[in-house]
């Protein structure tokens, strides 16, 4: 066997026992990372706008999720798409409107969405979100904040709330008859629960 062979075969079993070696820590790093699920059909997504007429209401179709590359809280990226046509004042006039270019544009951007840039922890159970927030084809950064229940036990419900400035997406015009303010505040009440994994490493 001339050396050059050997010398192969001892190179093919290497890079085999590395691609094993590699294989095994993407496993172990993937079974320590926190694996969670959040139900639309049990939360909620909600909005009010100080106005003249009560505007307030929910989206009643969206989705989120929340992943972990390990324990670390700052890994974690929250992601949450609505459908805009969704919306449910309670009035039809005033979903009609909302769902216009004035406001929502549904027909030309039907989701509104949030990508998480970065999770801070600011107290035991409450933490900072920044993101991208999309609404109407424009894109800015804002802050959710959020407070956990039931942290640390499998499951539980995260709460939070974002403010915008409705005009800063091109919202400008107003609805018939009705005065409304420029700042939009956005609820969220998200039930989670872990499928999988270890819980979260938070400060205490």
């Amino acid at each position: 066997m001339s050396q050059s062979y050997s010398t192969f075969r001892i190179l093919s079993r290497l890079a085999i026992l590395c691609c094993v070696a590699s294989g095994m820590l993407a496993s172990v790093t993937h079974a320590q990372a926190p694996v969670f699920v959040i139900t639309p059909e049990t939360s909620t997504m909600k909005f009010f706008v100080k106005a003249s007429v009560a505007l307030e209401g929910t989206f009643d179709k969206w989705d989120s999720t929340l992943t972990f590359t390990s324990t670390d809280v700052s890994t974690g990226v929250l992601d949450i798409k609505i459908q805009a046509a969704s919306v449910n004042s309670g009035s039809g006039m005033k979903d009609g409107k909302l769902k216009s270019k004035d406001f929502f544009d549904v027909e030309k951007d039907p989701l509104i969405t949030f990508h998480s840039k970065s999770i801070t922890q600011t107290g035991p159970t409450t933490f900072e979100v920044k993101g991208d927030f999309t609404i109407r084809g424009v894109t800015k950064s804002e802050t959710l904040t959020l407070a956990v229940a039931g942290a640390g036990t499998g499951s539980g419900t995260i709460t939070g709330t974002m403010a915008f400035d409705r005009k800063d997406y091109g919202m400008n015009s107003g609805i018939p008859f009705i005065k409304i303010a420029d700042r939009v505040e956005v609820t969220v009440d998200m039930k989670v629960k872990r499928v999988s994994g270890p819980p979260i490493d938070l400060k205490k």
